[in-house]
Parts: C-alpha cells; sequence; structure tokens
C-alpha cells in the first residue's frame, strides 16, 4: 500500500509562516536528490509526497494471535506488517519435531502449513497492504504460501508488494538461521530472483541485513561494508546464472539497524547509497537508475534496550528513528521499550507507532529533502565512513569475494573483536549507558509481561494431525518425490514448492526432503 497520507499539505512551512524549500542548492556539494550518486536520497521529493512506510514487527504464538495483533497495528495506523516466524519455522522444522520442543511461537508467529498462513491474514486483503516477512533459509517456501493466500484472494500478482529478507550469507556471518550448504543456498536465491521477475515484478526478492551484523557487535562502518559486500555477491550470482543485472537488480532492498550515534548514523546511510550506486554503476555496468539505487529498511537497535528504567528506551528509540528518517529511509520499524523484557505489549507497540506518527506528522522534518545535507560534520562523516566501508570492500575482494571470507571466519572475527572492545569500554565507563552503568537507580521495577502458553505447541500440534488426515497424502508424497529429483538439477523449484504449499505439504516435510539430498551446514 502506498502510503499517500491525506494529511500530507501542499505547502510546507514552519509555525512562524517561514516556507521551507524542497532542498537547498547554494551550499550543497552533492548532486540534488534522485540524481547518481543518490547520496541525498533515492527520490526527488522524498516525505514532501509520501511518508515512509510506518512499520511494527510483530508475530508470536499461534495464527490467530497474531493476526490480532496485525488487525490492532493496521487500526493503530501502521501502513505496513513486518512478520516475526519461530525459530523451527526459520529454520524447516514443523511444530511436532522434536526439535522443536520449547521454541514454538516465541520469537514469532509458529507456521506449519498453508492452513496457519491462512489464518495469519484472514481479513487482511494483501492487494491492499505490503508485507514484510523476515525470513531466509525458508524464504521461498513462505513466499509460495504468501503467494498462495493472494491468489485465493484473486489479488494480482503483478501488483502485491512486499519483501522477503531471503539474506542467507549474513545467517552464516551472524544470525545463524542457515540449513543448507552456501552453495545450495545460493541457488534458491536466485530461483527466487528468477521466478519473481516473470512473476512477481512488484517484490522485492531481497532484504540485504546489515541489522544483524550491527546486532552481533560490529560497529557502523563494518554494518554497511559486510552487507554491501554480501550484496556484491548476490549480484555476481544472479549474473551467473543468466540474469540480467536490470532485471533482477532494481527489486534489491537492504535492511539496516538506526543505532545510538545520532551524527553516525544519519552519515551511514547517505554513505551507503552513495557506494551501492557507484558498485552498481561501476563494477556491473547497470543502465538502469533503479538499479543503482539503494532503498533501505530501518529498524531502531534492539540491543541498546536496557531492562532496567525501560521508559529511557523510549528515548533512543525516538533518536535512533529520527536518524533513520534524517537518513532518507523508504521503511521503518521502531523497537518497543519492554523488548528487553519480553515480546512487546499492544501498549507498548503503540507508543513505539505512535513515535514515528510524532516524527512524521508533528517534528517538520519530513517537509524537506535531505535536511542534515551540508552540514560541514554530516558531510565529514559521511565521507569519512564511505572512505573506510570502501577500504573493508577493497579487503574482502582480495580475499575473493564475501563468500570465501566467510569461510575465512573473516567479517565473524572481526564483529567479535568489535563488539569485544566495546564491552571493554562499558565496563571502563568510557561509554555510558544511563541507568545500565551509569545513573543508576535502587528501586525494584515492575512491567506487565507478555507470555507465550506453552500450550501453543499443543495446539500446533493438533492442527497438523487434523491437516495430515484431511488432505491429499499420496498427491503429498508424489510432489515430495518431484521435489527431491528437482533439487538434484539446474531447473528452478519455485513452481513446484508453490504446488507443494498449495496442497498443504509442510514447511517441515519439505525443508526435509531438500536435506536429503544436499545435506546441512554445519560451522
Amino acid at each position: 500500500m502506498e502510503n499517500k497520507s491525506k494529511f500530507r499539505k501542499d505547502i510546507f512551512k514552519t509555525d512562524s509562516g517561514i516556507v521551507f524549500p524542497e532542498y537547498l542548492t547554494e551550499t550543497d556539494q552533492q548532486p540534488p536528490p534522485d540524481v547518481y550518486p543518490y547520496t541525498r536520497g533515492v527520490h526527488s521529493s522524498m516525505y514532501r509526497s509520501r511518508f515512509w512506510t510506518m512499520r511494527q514487527y510483530a508475530g508470536f504464538g499461534t495464527a490467530e494471535e497474531s493476526n490480532k495483533r496485525y488487525k490492532f497495528l493496521i487500526g493503530s495506523g501502521t501502513s505496513g506488517l513486518s512478520v516475526a516466524f519461530d525459530l523451527p519455522t526459520q529454520i524447516g522444522y514443523d511444530s511436532d519435531d522434536t526439535l522443536s520442543e520449547g521454541e514454538v511461537g516465541k520469537v514469532g508467529v509458529a507456521i506449519d502449513s498453508l492452513h496457519d498462513m491462512e489464518i495469519l491474514f484472514d481479513g487482511i486483503k494483501l492487494s491492499d497492504i505490503t508485507t514484510s516477512m523476515t525470513i531466509n533459509a525458508t524464504a521461498a517456501l513462505l513466499l509460495m504460501m504468501y503467494v498462495a493466500i493472494a491468489k485465493k484472494q484473486n489479488a494480482d500478482l503483478k501488483r502485491i508488494s512486499g519483501t522477503i529478507q531471503n539474506d542467507i550469507l549474513k545467517e552464516y556471518v551472524a544470525r545463524g538461521t542457515y540449513i543448507y550448504p552456501p552453495k545450495q543456498s545460493m541457488r534458491l536465491i536466485t530461483d527466487i530472483f528468477s521466478w519473481c521477475g516473470e512473476n512477481l515484478p512488484s517484490w522485492n526478492t531481497i532484504s540485504i541485513s546489515g541489522y544483524h551484523i550491527r546486532e552481533a557487535g560490529s560497529n557502523a562502518v563494518q554494518e554497511i561494508a559486510f552487507t554491501l559486500s554480501d550484496a556484491i555477491e548476490y549480484v555476481k550470482a544472479a549474473i551467473t546464472a543468466g540474469l540480467d543485472v536490470d532485471t533482477f537488480a532494481k527489486r534489491l532492498s537492504f535492511f539496516f539497524n538506526s543505532h545510538n550515534n545520532f551524527l553516525e548514523e544519519i552519515a551511514k546511510f547517505r554513505a551507503a547509497r552513495k557506494i551501492w550506486a557507484t558498485i552498481m554503476k561501476e563494477k556491473f555496468n547497470a543502465k538502469d537508475e533503479r538499479s543503482m539505487k539503494l532503498r533501505f529498511h530501518a529498524q531502531t537497535a534492539g540491543s541498546t534496550l536496557a531492562d532496567k528504567q525501560i521508559d529511557n528506551n523510549i528515548v533512543r528509540v525516538t533518536l535512533q528513528a529520527l536518524a533513520a528518517v534524517l537518513g532518507g529511509c523508504q521503511s521503518l520499524h521502531t523497537n518497543s521499550k519492554d523488548e528487553a523484557i519480553s515480546l512487546p505489549t499492544e501498549e507498548s507497540v503503540q507508543t513505539a507507532l505512535r513515535t514515528q506518527q510524532i516524527i512524521a506528522y508533528e517534528s517538520g522534518v519530513a517537509d524537506t529533502v535531505d535536511p542534515m545535507g551540508s552540514s560541514n560534520i554530516i558531510e565529514y562523516l559521511t565521507n569519512q565512513i564511505e572512505e573506510k566501508v570502501w577500504d573493508y570492500l577493497n579487503k574482502i575482494e582480495d580475499m575473493g569475494g564475501s563468500l570465501k571470507a566467510i569461510e575465512l571466519g573473516y567479517q565473524k572475527n572481526e564483529i567479535e573483536r568489535n563488539a569485544y572492545e566495546y564491552q571493554i569500554e562499558l565496563e571502563k565507563k568510557e561509554q555510558i549507558i544511563v541507568g545500565v552503568n551509569e545513573f543508576i537507580t535502587d528501586h525494584k521495577e515492575e512491567h506487565e509481561i507478555l507470555r507465550i502458553d506453552e500450550k501453543v505447541r499443543n495446539v500446533q500440534i493438533e492442527n497438523l494431525k487434523k491437516l495430515k488426515q484431511t488432505r491429499d497424502n499420496q498427491k503429498v508424497n508424489s510432489i515430495l518425490e518431484t521435489i527431491k529429483q528437482k533439487a538434484g538439477t539446474d531447473e528452478n523449484l519455485l513452481p513446484y514448492f508453490l504446488t507443494a504449499v498449495e496442497s498443504y505439504v509442510t514447511i517441515g516435510e519439505i525443508s526435509n526432503v531438500l536435506r536429503e539430498v544436499w545435506g546441512e551446514y554445519k560451522s
């Protein structure tokens, strides 16, 4: 859904009646927005014509519970959904698998089959909203379930839009929800690029993620460098698979962390746009300007949230969200104040969403393009970050590329080193975290905690039993055998995945067949 707010103005002015220019040119050191290398922004008018998409990452327990939260968020004014899946779903196990015990519905919603997905989006028209799904190893399967729902709703597949994270390389570096070896994982990604190019042209086929790299302990420069090095690897793989760069690259998107250092974060986003545009134009000879534009979703930094004096987290999130907006994000998720202690309550989620809305409607920062551009310190930081990122990119290229560097443990070692050094700074109070290592209070804090009922797994297991009793199991076995055979070829697997999920084959059943053929990656 395009976020063309009915509340946007024709004339942008301060409370004193001073008119905001679209952007200033007299002192600019950069080309205008929407002009290569897009340092100032990827759209000429940015938020003057349309706000960023306001997403809230949500998903827990059963599909019914998550569906209620989504409807609450839509009713509160969110303009895009962002789905969190539980750990078994992320790594290809059904809820009744012994390895799923203790994890069902905990860090996200439990999805075993299309039946769960039907409940998850019950009453929500996919043609009216964009959906982001944080899913990687099983991204192709969840995407096909989403497509199956869209087909049931008679939605136009050429127009439905959203994003799957689908960034498996960073899983080997920072997050760990991989299943298969890198070669086979990359094959799934290029299959998605190809299938979506023909069937789902408005879908963002990958969200190349620096967020989890930052959460693992990297600094801002490493976050951008390692993310863009992964992006280079994906572009190379797609070209090797025979895809035209200007066919798939315009649907690439990015996902970054918006952290605590306000000025550095703004500069980081500006530098990332400039570097990516240069890479696409000079390294990959992209001709379509959309292939050169770095479009990104931002999320405020979960790792900065403290479980002490949790109201302080509202201030942290506000500053981080403001940095993302001043840096030119295309969509944004704001964390809730209580996420350091539990899944967020409805009240805290609403406060997080209201933070975005206040920035959008009340602060005035959306009334001009790149409001921090030409600030001496912002331009200095942008240039410094750019220089340091290129140093990393060149070093990784000398190693043979991102995949080779991952195999050597380079990025992981760099992140761990930086995280260790930061922790030492905290312990020495060279870095102050208010309410954590300084300005501490003694009074006991009590907070409402959202708890996931342990019965969720029992509910999912019972639903699976009923599903397997009512579906056409002979057809299921035939489909699984076909997938097993095709996994050993170079044929695109997505049409077979779509047939499978529409026949109510489960995520675990499909993933286990692929495990038989491809094996599992062991770090």
